[in-house]
């Protein structure tokens, strides 16, 4: 793996935990840590990631599903933790204070050859991020947890040659589902997540001609299928490869073609449900 690819990984997507890995062949960034430190070991450990190389977590809210792992994975491993004061301050969270580092939007940090741009989005946080990170050649955004695709997703989004994109509902299960009015319209209000034709909707319309792959993000799991979103934007993909990002497992191992000419990658592992043929 060279500088000029990328490997974006989902560690864990859902409202059960949230945990994505972008790097390249020296170094490596978390956004967010919502599953468990032994879980995000275990995990790395099946696609032989080196834990070492992951260098600073980026943190996009509050919400536990995406912090909940973030204290003794730092503590364990020095991590630096890229938080906003606000949301440090809601999030509630005991690390060490050398490990602590604010950012604001649009303020570009350097993690050796990344480069990360974190951009305010709407959703019920306090002080909700998305992030993009860039390598020498490559561009990954990860863009979840969104009420409504604004500007900033848009601008971003059509950069990006790999991105993790949030396909939370589908309408009509929503609808018909048992969840209370309030929470229903917390999901689809504008503040809450990306339904599924919301994010084909920007999948289309914003998608550029050298992105290879979409991971699609934060399913629910009482309000969407992942059958149901793959077939959905199959149908679409034109050369793209979606991947639908599990709640209970990591996807498998992809490298993106560094080169701004032409889009490709090759996978290094098989998918998860493999993966106990090799490590066993």
């Amino acid at each position: 793996l060279s500088l000029h690819d990328a490997l974006p990984i989902s560690l864990n997507s859902g409202s059960n935990g949230n945990c994505y890995y972008v790097g390249t062949g020296s170094e490596a960034v978390l956004i967010d840590a919502g599953i468990s430190c032994r879980e995000i070991e275990k995990r790395m450990k099946r696609l032989n990631l080196s834990i070492k190389k992951v260098k600073s977590i980026f943190i996009s809210h509050e919400h536990s599903d995406h912090i909940r792992g973030i204290e003794s994975l730092s503590k364990k491993y020095r991590i630096p933790v890229y938080i906003t004061k606000k949301t440090f301050l809601y999030s509630r969270l005991k690390l060490e204070k050398e490990l602590v580092i604010h950012f604001k939007s649009h303020e570009h940090l350097i993690i050796g050859n990344l480069k990360i741009t974190p951009f305010s989005k709407l959703h019920d946080a306090c002080d909700p991020y998305s992030f993009m990170i860039e390598g020498e050649s490559i561009k990954v955004g990860v863009f979840t947890d969104i009420g409504f695709p604004c500007k900033e997703v848009k601008k971003y989004f059509k950069q990006c040659n790999a991105a993790f994109l949030e396909a939370n509902y589908e309408e009509a299960m929503l609808d018909s589902g048992d969840y209370p009015n309030h929470l229903k319209k917390r999901i689809s209000g504008g503040k809450g997540h990306l339904s599924n034709k919301q994010a084909v909707d920007l999948f289309l319309e914003y998608k550029p001609d050298f992105m290879s792959h979409l991971f699609l993000s934060h399913l629910s799991e009482n309000n969407n299928k992942p059958s149901l979103v793959q077939d959905l934007f199959d149908k679409h993909a034109n050369g793209v490869q979606i991947i639908v990002a599990s709640r209970y497992q990591e996807t498998a191992l992809y490298q993106i073609n560094g080169s701004k000419s032409e889009r490709g990658s090759k996978m290094l592992l098989p998918p998860p449900q493999q993966l106990s043929l090799i490590f066993n």
